[in-house]
């Protein structure tokens, strides 16, 4: 598992050298009005590719040391795991294409990720068994297409949910490195090695990919990297849940409550204002943060004071997430406390949006 770390990480830092070096030309095809630009220059968005070559060879190179090395690390990787890139795909290449073009529309872009969806489903047999609720547990067993129904929002949905987040230096990529640790975590407490390599690996391609984005900002993860977390992120949520009954389904739900309220919350307020979902604006959480909390950023340079201001706009975010991260992997498996926190969670985002658009932060977070 660490050999087929130390390749995910080398991997993706050299492919994102490369693309730092010769990729920049694409980069102007980011238009400078989007209203969640928050840097200036042409920096390159196929921080995707990196991580889908980096997960690619790692993967691959775990499958042939299982089937002829021996397999010393009981990793069990088999041709599943071929089954899983093939699901990856689709909405992998959907937005790595739509970072090359700028003309990928958000519906196509929908549709690619729903694909996925459809083939976890068809491929790898994804299911939710259980929500964790008697009553609810019950209806599934009754109606189990409710479960594959929960498959094709959490498949199709992630990728879009990291696509959100993803709007300052680090920010959506270290989200993404914590949670697959804290999956691995739980997944090697319940003896599943493989889902943990898997993991493992994603969160050191992240790695990798961060050598270049944090906090110099030189390249970005774009469509693509954010497809590739969400994808790989849902599907490993939901397999650690159906392959292993003591894992509260509410655990990967607290582990992420960030990025998929974030969505929700979008979603909401767009639908009050009437705007479609779709279109993008400069009223996320981290947005705000940005602009009403990051201060006391000073130079002469333009440039370098809006990167400095970017790069201290995520530690706030990080540590946002480790108070859900945290509960997570100390209560795996209960799930009435994994509920709880979810709940504390959305009262607490609700609470502090408010006070920021209000203008009601503590003077000791301006500092």
């Amino acid at each position: 598992m660490i050999l087929l770390s130390l390749i995910a990480f080398v991997c993706a830092t050299l492919t994102a050298a490369f693309i730092v070096r010769w990729a920049r030309d694409h980069a102007a095809a980011y238009g400078h009005g989007m209203p969640q630009r928050f840097h200036h220059g042409d920096v390159p968005r196929l921080g995707g590719l990196a991580l889908l070559l980096a997960l690619g060879v790692s993967w691959l190179l775990g499958v042939l040391q299982s089937a002829y090395g021996g397999d010393p690390g009981s990793l069990r990787l088999g041709p599943w795991v071929g089954l899983w890139m093939l699901a990856l795909l689709p909405a992998a290449l959907g937005g790595i294409a739509e970072d090359m073009t700028q003309r990928l529309s958000v519906r196509y872009r929908l549709a690619l990720t729903g694909a996925s969806a459809v083939l976890a489903l068809w491929l790898l047999g994804l299911q939710l068994p259980r929500f964790g609720i008697e009553w609810l547990d019950a209806l599934l067993a009754a109606a189990p297409w409710l479960g594959w129904a929960v498959v094709l929002l959490a498949v199709t949905g992630m990728p879009h949910a990291f696509n959100i987040i993803d709007g300052y230096n680090g920010l959506a990529g270290m989200v993404a490195l914590i949670v697959c640790l804290a999956l691995a975590h739980v997944a090697l407490q319940v003896g599943d090695r493989g889902l943990a390599a898997l993991l493992v690996t994603t969160a050191a391609a992240t790695a990798g990919f961060l050598v270049w984005n944090y906090p110099r900002g030189m390249l970005f993860a774009g469509d693509g990297g954010a497809y590739v977390w969400g994808v790989v992120i849902a599907l490993a949520s939901l397999s650690l849940v159906q392959r292993n009954g003591e894992v509260s389904p509410w655990f990967p739900m607290l582990l992420l409550i960030y990025p998929v309220w974030e969505t929700v919350f979008s979603i909401y307020r767009k639908a009050v204002r009437g705007i479609s979902p779709g279109v993008a604006d400069a009223l996320h959480f981290h947005q705000l943060i940005y602009r009403r909390i990051v201060r006391g950023v000073f130079h002469d340079d333009e440039s370098r004071r809006l990167l400095m201001r970017n790069n201290r706009t995520s530690p706030y975010l990080w540590g946002f997430t480790l108070l859900t991260v945290v509960p997570a992997v100390l209560f795996w498996n209960n799930t009435l406390v994994l509920m709880a926190f979810c709940a504390l969670f959305v009262v607490s985002y609700v609470t502090a949006y408010l006070a920021i658009v209000r203008f009601k932060v503590p003077g000791w977070l301006r500092h």
